[in-house]
């Protein structure tokens, strides 16, 4: 269960505002960073970030505050919050208290060698976002009024409420900002999934069946694309372990992530074995099903449990296919567990030949490939469906 914590920054408060822009808005160089930290420390935002600048927030260090920064853990949701509105939301990638660190990021601008902001947290995947905290305060079970002072931390017992009906507050919040409408959890929905298998009609077939060489060729190559296109794209990327050698023993690829489950809580569990996923720091951005020969029921079934436990996400789900399998994609879709959780207003279809054309394109290099590439190729087959 992630904690949510609050940072709030009264209006007109010219030092924090500029702090903000220079550690947030900004980020901060890693070599301003790293001379103040532990080895340790050092590899673990070189994992997430590498040699990108990093947001970089921090609070007075007494006993209320290092009470609730001793719960902070990796993963966590950060908001930080001027007057009425969330200005930023972002999750927790690390820590640290360092007096050092204070001195070097954040200036007292009224001279003075006054307390520093020595309990540190660098931030990922930071987004200004503009959202009124009443929707906030309505999601978790504060008062609409509710008067925030400094660093706050959700009580536990709102925070078990929360996850007993909503999925991911940053998904929540980054919906609201779009205009989106919020879902909450399925009353009844398991704790546990249901086994992961691949399906051939309507009979389950155990995953561990080998495939015929010449598709498991075509699937390995499909998936090795997706993977090498996404590292062109910045993204760290994904593959199940029981893929991943065999994508390097045919394509001499290892460029793999190599902690999947950072920050991602629950969701890790219907992700995991997805064919392919593209991730940035604590977010995903796209996932990929490869339909090469197996049924196409078998990669919308992993869309739809993960839909159930995370119904807000807002990232590109793929089916990807030769071009002859669009038609079972559709029938696939009007299934009645398939229609009730609008399981094609989520996924698109995306063609082999389509995924040819994006690497052709780009070339060797890949300069320029993204997400919203992908996005703009593939199909909306939920008009189809109605």
């Amino acid at each position: 269960m992630r904690n949510i914590f609050i940072l709030y920054m009264p209006p007109g408060n010219a030092e924090a505002m500029v702090h903000y822009e220079d550690t947030i808005r900004r980020k901060v160089a890693p070599d301003r960073i790293f001379p103040h930290t532990d080895a340790p420390l050092r590899r673990c935002l070189q994992t997430v970030f590498g040699n990108n600048p990093i947001a970089v927030w921090g609070s007075r260090d007494g006993p209320q505050n290092r009470a609730k920064f001793d719960r902070m853990q990796p993963g966590d949701e950060v908001l930080i919050v001027e007057g009425p509105m969330v200005k930023l939301l972002g999750r927790v990638a690390a820590k640290t208290v360092s007096a050092d660190l204070s001195r070097e990021l954040w200036q007292n601008l009224h001279g003075g060698a006054t307390a520093g902001w020595d309990l540190i947290y660098f931030v990922a995947n930071p987004v200004e976002i503009d959202v009124p905290f009443s929707v906030v305060c309505e999601l978790v079970g504060y008062e609409l009024d509710y008067q925030l002072h400094g660093f706050t931390a959700v009580a536990k017992d709102r925070l078990e409420t929360f996850y007993s009906i909503y999925d991911d507050l940053y998904s929540i919040l980054l919906a609201k900002k779009e205009g989106l409408a919020v879902q909450q959890l399925p009353a009844a929905m398991q704790e546990e999934p249901a086994p992961q298998s691949k399906i051939v009609g309507d009979e389950p077939v155990d995953d561990d069946t080998p495939d015929k060489p010449k598709e498991l060729s075509e699937h390995l190559w499909m998936q090795w694309t997706l993977l090498r296109m996404g590292r062109q794209a910045g993204q760290k990327v994904w593959a199940p372990r029981n893929d991943q050698s065999r994508i390097t023993a045919a394509h001499d690829f290892s460029d793999f992530e190599s902690t999947f489950a950072s920050g991602l809580d629950t969701q890790v569990k219907y992700l995991e074995n997805i064919d392919v996923v593209w991730k940035e720091e604590f977010r995903i951005d796209a996932a990929f099903e490869v339909e090469n020969s197996t049924s196409i029921y078998s990669g919308l079934l992993r869309f739809a449990d993960l839909t159930m436990v995370a119904p807000n996400t807002h990232y590109p789900l793929f089916i990807v296919a030769p071009e002859e399998r669009r038609n079972r994609v559709r029938e696939q879709l009007v299934r009645p567990a398939f229609k009730h959780l609008k399981i094609a207003e989520k996924v698109r279809f995306l063609s082999y030949n389509k995924v040819r054309e994006i690497d052709e394109f780009f070339g060797p290099s890949g300069k320029g490939v993204s997400v919203d590439v992908f996005s703009s190729k593939a199909d909306d087959l939920s008009k189809h469906n109605a």
